[in-house]
């Protein structure tokens, strides 16, 4: 299984992106999906996530203004990230794990740069 990414890029502050991630190769079943980014210099942190019944959770810096999305036949998730800070630069990973093996999986970033 292959996650891939898109959606990242180059965004003033206040503005948004829409970022995306599929999986191929095989179905993920009943996923947890979420959110992951790493800042340079920093730990990689949870910035989202979303369990199979579509409880979520987000990074406290995040809610109001992130959301995530997903569907779990077609193994996709997006984050709506909406009044974008520079603090919000980092490398976005996508990251599902099979509900029932535990197995997980990991996207491979999508560089998120909030600057004037």
């Amino acid at each position: 299984v292959q996650l891939q990414a898109s959606g990242g890029g180059l965004v003033q502050p206040g503005g948004s992106l829409r970022l995306s991630c599929a999986a191929s190769g095989a179905v993920i079943d009943m996923p947890t999906m979420a959110w992951y980014r790493q800042a340079p210099g920093h730990a990689r942190e949870l910035v989202a996530s979303i369990t199979v019944s579509g409880f979520t959770d987000y990074l406290d810096s995040a809610k109001d203004r992130f959301i995530i999305s997903g569907d779990n036949v077609k193994n996709t998730v997006y984050l709506q990230m909406n009044s974008l800070k520079p603090e919000d630069t980092a490398v976005y990973f996508c990251y599902m794990q099979n509900s029932i093996t535990r197995r997980e999986y990991w996207g491979q970033g999508t560089l998120v740069t909030v600057s004037s």
